[in-house]
């Protein structure tokens, strides 16, 4: 590094330190400062050697005035208001196969199975990826042996990494953008699935007491996201959930506190196939549990904490799932459900149900 950037660096750390209450640490990568767990400035240096400042003012961003920082810094995300203050899908986390070149389609591996027909190695086009990008047999994915397809879900990563990663270049047309913008693509996929889980959480009135710490990470992480390829090639996306997931436990423990009394526990648990039809599971804990199988038929799922869990051919059959935190399409994607069963209102249903 040159002197001059020397001197840059130690001239943002001195103005930063200067503020009441400021400490420095590592980010994910580079340097952060921060006042009360959120961060107000960010100083990364990418493969040339340039720094890059992330210290900006705007819904998603703060900035901090010396004299009266306790009012300047207040984060404020963008809130999207459901029922009851449930969350309502933001717009930039749902797949637009339409602005995207197909990336799932061609930098993903699958083998061959009940989800997929053939072998297909990362980076190889699907055979059924046509020249603009769709799909030559979606409507008819689970009849060709494709239900894999149906049940993915990228959070809106793929045209982000198409539109706004690589600027709208196509893999096709520039071969030597393909390994790179096929190695970002499920880093930016992994980024987008903590936002969804952020932005739940920040959704919820019983998690107010976190809302500026969630907010903060929020914003922080969705400044990630706008970064270029090497950044995001650089990014440690293990440690970067860890330390989210903390965060996110203590929001289901607030949300799922609205249900007075014992709450079931099925962290982690194998319950492939377990039978649950009717069971009240209302605030539960399903976190990364396997009910792949299991018949939940008519159970009573709300508030339950959801993430990670495996649904896949899970019986949902009036299942009431309203108001349970961290569930994605793609678990709904993945489970049996029919016209009875009741979903957050983030969520849709699926065209094969019932």
């Amino acid at each position: 590094m040159s002197h001059d950037r020397t001197n840059w660096e130690a001239a943002v750390r001195r103005m930063c330190l200067a503020l009441p209450e400021t400490y420095e640490e590592q980010a994910w990568v580079g340097a952060r400062w921060r006042i009360r767990g959120r961060t107000f400035a960010h100083v990364l240096e990418i493969l040339d050697g340039t720094r890059l400042r992330s210290c900006r003012q705007s819904s998603s961003h703060f900035s901090i005035d010396r004299s009266d920082y306790r009012e300047q810094s207040r984060l404020t995300l963008p809130r999207v208001e459901g029922q009851s203050g449930r969350m309502r899908a933001p717009e930039n986390l749902l797949a637009d196969c339409g602005s995207c070149f197909g990336l799932c389609c061609v930098a993903l591996p699958f083998a061959k199975s009940s989800d997929f027909a053939v072998d297909k190695a990362a980076g190889e086009p699907c055979r059924n990826l046509r020249q603009d990008s769709r799909c030559g047999i979606h409507s008819t994915l689970r009849e060709k042996g494709f239900p894999g397809c149906t049940v993915y879900d990228c959070f809106g990563a793929g045209q982000k990494v198409s539109q706004s990663t690589f600027a709208g270049r196509d893999w096709r047309q520039q071969p030597s953008n393909s390994s790179e913008m096929f190695a970002v693509f499920p880093i930016m996929r992994d980024l987008h699935e903590l936002l969804w889980y952020l932005a739940d959480a920040r959704d919820r009135d019983s998690a107010a007491t976190l809302h500026d710490r969630l907010s903060g990470e929020y914003a922080e992480l969705d400044a990630l996201t706008e970064s270029a390829p090497e950044v995001l090639l650089s990014v440690d996306v293990s440690g970067l959930r860890s330390r989210i997931n903390e965060l996110l436990l203590e929001a289901s423990d607030l949300v799922r506190a609205e249900v007075k009394g014992k709450k079931k526990n099925y962290r982690g648990r194998d319950l492939i196939g377990a039978r649950l039809a009717g069971a009240d599971l209302r605030g539960a804990s399903l976190r990364g549990t396997y009910l792949i199988g299991a018949t939940l038929r008519g159970a009573d799922l709300r508030l339950a904490d959801l993430i990670g869990a495996d649904l896949r051919g899970t019986d949902l059959r009036g299942a009431d799932l309203r108001g349970s935190i961290f569930a994605t399409q793609f678990q709904i994607d993945a489970a049996n459900g029919d016209g009875s069963t009741r979903l957050p209102q983030s969520l849709t249903r699926p065209s094969h149900w019932a």
